[in-house]
């Protein structure tokens, strides 16, 4: 994709999706991904060849749709999507890191953060392609996959709402302790995508800085076909 995935990460207001992300757990980063792109990477989840593992989530009770992690070698445009959004991330994931008493928790280049994981044994690539149809959603849940993990990842919508499906909406939740569950309802069009917290957060307090749980979803898809992109940024045991 000669870099242009790269480009546009560069042209982001950064300072403004860092106070998103500690604000509100996620920032929307804009259009990423062409309708041409989004089509071509929809139709790869028909290619087993391109994945090592495929989930059908009502047999694990993650709820209903299918999802495929890619093998190694990503295809290009996912590699760059990782490639490209890891070091603009990696600056904020240390300074929630700081924040909760850990310095310099995570290495400045992706690169660097998978020889962590394979060096612990994480080696299986965690980027994968997720197909809803009518009536599937995805449960609340968190991308951990072993005992490195980098704390924000990235989602990207590949179909366009209120046309190639209906309802879908992402869905995030923030436990706080001692109270209850805050959501957040995250709108995309086709070829958007969302940063947000994998597993929790640094929030501030009246008495501090404290750790908010944060869990992920995808709410009924009413009608259609929903496609998504989702890329992690540390690998799985």
């Amino acid at each position: 994709m000669s870099g242009r995935i790269a480009r546009v990460f560069e042209g982001m207001d950064w300072a403004a999706m860092a106070d998103s992300l500690a604000r509100y757990g996620y920032a929307t980063t804009g259009q990423l991904l062409s309708a041409g792109d989004c089509a071509e990477a929809a139709q790869w989840f028909d290619d087993d060849d391109r994945f090592r593992s495929h989930i059908v989530m009502a047999r694990h009770g993650f709820g209903q749709g299918e999802y495929k992690y890619f093998s190694y070698p990503l295809p290009n445009m996912v590699q760059e999507l990782r490639a490209a959004a890891y070091p603009k991330v990696a600056g904020i994931a240390n300074d929630w890191a700081k924040q909760l008493g850990n310095e310099n928790a995570f290495p400045q280049t992706l690169e660097g953060m998978l020889q962590r994981c394979h060096e612990a044994g994480q080696e299986r690539p965690t980027p994968l392609l997720l197909r809803y149809g009518p009536e599937d959603y995805n449960c609340l849940h968190q991308d951990l996959y072993g005992e490195h993990v980098f704390p924000i990842q990235l989602a990207v919508l590949l179909d366009e709402p209120g046309e190639d499906f209906e309802g879908g909406e992402f869905v995030l939740t923030e436990q706080r302790p001692r109270m209850q569950s805050r959501a957040e309802v995250v709108l995309l069009r086709r070829g958007e995508g969302v940063l947000f917290a994998v597993s929790h957060r640094p929030k501030q307090g009246t008495k501090g800085i404290y750790r908010v749980n944060m869990r992920h979803g995808v709410s009924r898809v009413r009608a259609g076909r929903r496609h998504t992109l989702g890329i992690i940024f540390h690998d799985a045991a």
